[in-house]
């Protein structure tokens, strides 16, 4: 590993444990970074809690888990961006490419609004059903038609539309007006109601898919030049790029199922961290989880408290940030062409 890449990875560790550190203590209750500490420690087993039990609750079982559950999220999907944007040879492609999101947003919807499951199935199991099954589609299209990149593209777009409008015509004929809110404040992205199961369970899933992806790094360096060059170079391309397409997908389901959809942080984070650490992979993909985790952990709490006490959807503050990168990115393959 090289000393830029170490120096890179420590300044990135810094700066999320400060911005976790201080994004904690940002809110209507008045919390010290010194609070944030004593709660931490003591429920860590390293000290006793000083704080009154209802200071502790607001840093350890409110404030604590969504902060961690953004920086995972930011993580994971500029991780997925990075992944597909290589495996694809896109520069717009971004983790909902594949109708994995409209998947999960379908599957919310069926089990709030139509009841499916009787109870047995919560919200985030659905979403997670719903966006495993878009993607079996996606996959399935995309294989039928000869499965090349620009096929899967298409495919993603093709399930992405039909899920959107299963979801759009299941809460016009199904939902009252309050139940209509509460799916669109989730299918905007949303980290209220994060809870410490969510923070593990998306960990996990994000630790697995980054050994993956980083034990292919190689190997999406050499897609960089083409799928016929990487073949050439013995690659099994087909064979990567099923077992990458998939490990992307579960990462990004389980993101879904737990905070909803949240756009464009797959897409800008990948093209800002370039400009650090190049084009190899084992550089861009650890530093890229880093810089999505520190920009969702600010722009959640931004969404929290900007306009204090109501609070915006986290996935309208990323798509507000990522529309006009969009288009400088969409300027800038003009300019190359």
């Amino acid at each position: 590993m090289s000393t830029r890449l170490l120096l890179l990875i420590a300044g990135g560790l810094a700066a999320l444990f400060a911005s976790i550190a201080f994004a904690v203590t940002i809110g209507p209750a008045d919390i010290s970074t010194a609070d944030v500490w004593a709660a931490v420690t003591a429920h860590l087993g390293l000290g006793e809690s000083t704080l009154p039990p209802l200071r502790d609750g607001i840093v350890w079982n409110l404030r604590m888990p969504r902060t961690l559950l953004a920086a995972v999220c930011g993580a994971g999907l500029a991780l997925c961006g990075a992944v597909m944007q290589s495996l694809l040879r896109n520069p717009l492609a971004d983790p909902f490419v594949l109708g994995v999101s409209s998947g999960a947003s379908t599957g919310a919807v069926t089990v709030v609004v139509l009841g499916v499951g009787g109870g047995a199935v919560s919200l985030s199991a659905g979403a997670f059903i719903g966006a495993l099954l878009s993607f079996g589609l996606v996959l399935a299209l995309s294989h039928s038609l000869g499965g090349s990149t620009d096929r899967v593209v298409l495919s993603g777009v093709a399930a992405m539309q039909l899920f959107s409008a299963l979801t759009s015509f299941t809460v016009l004929t199904s939902a009252d007006a309050d139940t209509t809110r509460a799916v669109l404040f989730w299918l905007l992205g949303s980290l209220t109601g994060a809870g410490w199961s969510d923070v593990l369970l998306c960990a996990v899933v994000l630790a697995a898919v980054l050994l993956v992806c980083l034990g292919h790094a190689r190997t999406l360096d050499a897609f960089a030049f083409g799928e016929e060059a990487a073949a050439a170079l013995g690659v099994r391309v087909a064979r990567t790029r099923l077992v990458l397409l998939c490990a992307t997908a579960l990462l990004t389901a389980t993101l879904v199922s737990s905070a909803g959809a949240i756009g464009f942080v797959g897409l800008v984070l990948p093209h800002a961290t370039r400009a650090l650490t190049g084009s190899g992979h084992a550089r861009l993909l650890p530093v890229t989880a880093l810089a999505g985790a520190i920009f969702l952990v600010w722009v959640d709490t931004a969404a929290r408290t900007v306009i204090d006490p109501q609070e915006v959807p986290v996935g309208v503050v990323t798509s507000l940030i990522g529309v006009p990168a969009f288009v400088a990115v969409l300027y800038r393959g003009r300019r190359k062409t």
